[in-house]
Parts: C-alpha cells; sequence; structure tokens
C-alpha cells in the first residue's frame, strides 16, 4: 500500500515527539519513582523486620531484586501499595462462586483439619479464613513496629481505616496488604477469558498467564461497600497484578504504559482521583484485544494507541463505568463520585482533542 509523503512525514514527526518525550518526561518520572521506591521501601523492610520478630507468621517478602521488589504497586507518585506474601493456606479451599464480585473466600476443606491450619485462630465458626481479622492482628502488630523500628521519628501509622497505611516523611503513603498467592489456579470469575473471537494474547502467553494465577489480598473491597453482606469482612479480594504485567510483555506495550502513567500524573490528578494508574493500565489491555498484530505495537504506532485509549476512557468516564480487564462484573469506578467522573471526562476531552490535532502537542503537555 501506497502511504503519501505527508502523512509519512507527519508520523515520523510524531515518532520523534514520543521519543523526546519519553526521554525528557517519562525517564525523569521513573527515575524519581525508583529513587522514592528505594526510600519507601528501606522504611517498610525495617517497619517489618520489626513485625516478623513480634510475630513469626507474617514473614517480610519485600526483596529487592537489582532495584526491582516483587508485590510492590506505585499507585501515585506519592502513594505505593506493598503485598506481604503469606505462607500457604493449606487446608483452605479456594471458593469463587461470584456472589462477591472481585472477591472470593477461603473456606477450611474438613472441619476437623480447623487445628492444622497456620492461621487457625482467624478462622470463623464457618469455616472461612476471614480477610479481615488477620488484617487487624497485623495491623495492630505493624503499629507496635513503626513505635520501635529504627525509624520511627518518620514512619506514622495512619488511622481511621481498617487498611494498614503508613505515612512515611509526611510525604508518602504505603499501604501494606496481606496476601496470599495461587499459583496455577484460575478464578471461575475469570473463566470466559480469553475471548475465544480474539486472537490476542497467543495460546501459549495464555498458559503462561493461566499458571501464573493470580493473588488474594486482605483489603476493603469497594464492589461490597454499601451491601449488607455477611461474608464482606471475610472475602478476599482477587488481584491479577503479575498476569497483567506478563501480557503487557512484547512490542511497545509497556513503553506505551509508562507514557499514559506520566500523562495521567501530570494532567490527569484531579480532586477525588477519578483516573488511576490502574484505570490507564486496565484501558491498554482492552486495547490490545482491538489491535492483536504485534505490528500494532511498533513505535510508529504508539500515538494512535495512546489516542485509542485516551477516546475509550472519555466514554468509560461518560458512561460512568470501567470494567476491569479479567472481572468485567466488576466496575473499577465504583465509590467515584459522578461530578469528579464528569470533571474528569472534560479534562481528558481536552488533552486528547489536543493530542488529535496538535502534531507538536508533546512538546507542552
Amino acid at each position: 500500500m501506497l502511504v503519501p509523503p505527508d502523512m509519512l512525514a507527519a508520523q515520523s514527526k510524531m515518532v520523534y515527539q514520543l521519543n523526546k518525550y519519553y526521554t525528557e518526561k517519562v525517564q525523569s518520572r521513573k527515575l524519581t519513582s525508583a529513587k522514592t521506591i528505594q526510600e519507601v521501601c528501606r522504611v517498610v523492610q525495617d517497619v517489618l523486620k520489626e513485625v516478623e520478630v513480634q510475630e513469626p507468621r507474617f514473614i517480610s517478602s519485600l526483596t529487592d531484586y537489582n532495584g526491582r521488589y516483587e508485590g510492590l504497586e506505585v499507585i501515585s507518585p506519592t502513594e505505593f501499595e506493598v503485598v506481604l506474601y503469606l505462607n500457604q493456606m493449606g487446608v483452605l479451599n479456594f471458593v469463587d462462586d461470584g456472589t462477591l464480585p472481585g472477591c472470593a473466600v477461603l473456606k477450611l476443606s474438613d472441619g476437623r483439619k480447623r487445628s492444622m491450619s497456620l492461621w487457625v485462630e482467624f478462622i470463623t465458626a464457618s469455616g472461612y479464613l476471614s480477610a479481615r481479622k488477620m488484617r487487624s492482628r497485623f495491623q495492630t502488630l505493624v503499629a507496635q513496629a513503626c513505635d520501635k523500628c529504627s525509624y520511627r521519628d518518620s514512619v506514622k501509622m495512619i488511622a481511621d481505616t481498617t487498611e494498614v497505611k503508613l505515612r512515611i516523611r509526611e510525604r508518602f503513603i504505603v499501604q501494606i496488604t496481606p496476601a496470599f498467592k495461587c499459583t496455577g489456579l484460575w478464578p471461575r470469575s475469570a473463566a470466559h477469558w480469553p475471548l475465544p473471537q480474539i486472537p490476542w494474547p497467543h495460546p501459549n502467553l495464555v498458559v503462561e498467564v493461566k499458571t501464573e494465577g493470580f493473588d488474594l489480598l486482605s483489603k476493603e473491597c469497594i464492589a461490597l461497600q454499601g451491601k449488607q453482606s455477611a461474608m464482606e469482612g471475610d472475602a478476599w479480594v482477587l488481584s491479577f497484578l503479575e498476569a497483567e504485567n506478563r501480557l503487557l510483555q512484547g512490542g511497545c506495550r509497556k513503553r506505551c504504559l509508562s507514557i499514559l502513567k506520566t500523562l495521567r500524573d501530570r494532567h490527569l490528578d484531579l480532586p477525588g482521583n477519578p483516573v488511576t494508574s490502574y484505570h490507564m493500565k486496565t484501558l491498554l489491555l482492552y486495547e490490545c484485544e482491538k489491535h492483536p498484530l504485534e505490528s500494532e505495537w511498533s513505535e510508529a504506532c504508539i500515538a494512535d494507541r495512546i489516542n485509542g485509549i485516551f477516546l475509550q476512557l472519555i466514554s468509560c468516564l461518560q458512561c460512568r463505568r470501567c470494567p476491569h480487564y479479567f472481572l468485567p462484573n466488576l466496575d473499577l469506578f465504583k465509590g467515584k463520585s459522578p461530578s469528579a467522573l464528569e470533571n474528569a471526562a472534560k479534562q481528558v476531552w481536552r488533552l486528547t482533542r489536543e493530542m488529535l490535532t496538535n502534531s507538536r502537542c508533546f512538546e507542552k503537555l
């Protein structure tokens, strides 16, 4: 197919613009983020070391692999989540019957085996391992550890929440979330994935992702808020962090995500936090399905992919619904105020219009 020379020139100009943006803005964000992560993780490791002294079942899994920490997620430039992987569940079965969107429960496989569980005192009379009871105990341990650790002058526990949240140097917030890794399992609520009619991801990658499995997190589930469910406090939140990261390997997908996160931090850090990095990542995964070919994820196509994701984001904000990639019944905008979503839609539209109409937009974004 012959492409008009002026179109090729415009495309190469946009590639140049994006590469410059990546070098100047994205890399600078990554560098700042890496420094902050080192600083924050030093403090969290120290706190967790104290927790382990008091309660050996809560062993710290926060390990540095050449600057990369397993279980650490950057929520925003000042907010982080550390997932603390606990020792296996043993005599517990994973139950995911769809009654709790985005959640599952862990139930004793046999009532007689209660005493064999490592977490016996957190198992309810009905035989469920209670996420909230475990978190409550962990919260008490972390509060004591904050007073004893060597960084006690710069780390404070955040009150008025059932989550375990620390404020570090009055600048950073870190949530520490107890979790179980479920390797080799795949939840029934995500059984529809991948959609049979879509050629992405490749079957080999699907096998890898499903073998990787998912995590069960002990944290408040927004989808259950306001529902008077007896299971609410016992339920564990499903997380597919590793699966998502694996899917984004190959082509310029990771590069695209870094640009989206940078644009979000610089222009969409809005009151009520309607648009998070996770929304960006979710829409990027949907974009991968719409553009399944590797050739559609080359450097020359990044601008088109970003525009597509921003147009989809506007649509989601206007409909006030953003379905989770693996669990489409779970709405990622649940709990966000309609006015915050409306305000975000206007802001995203301004940004998108600038990107669609100004070939030099990345000089000032």
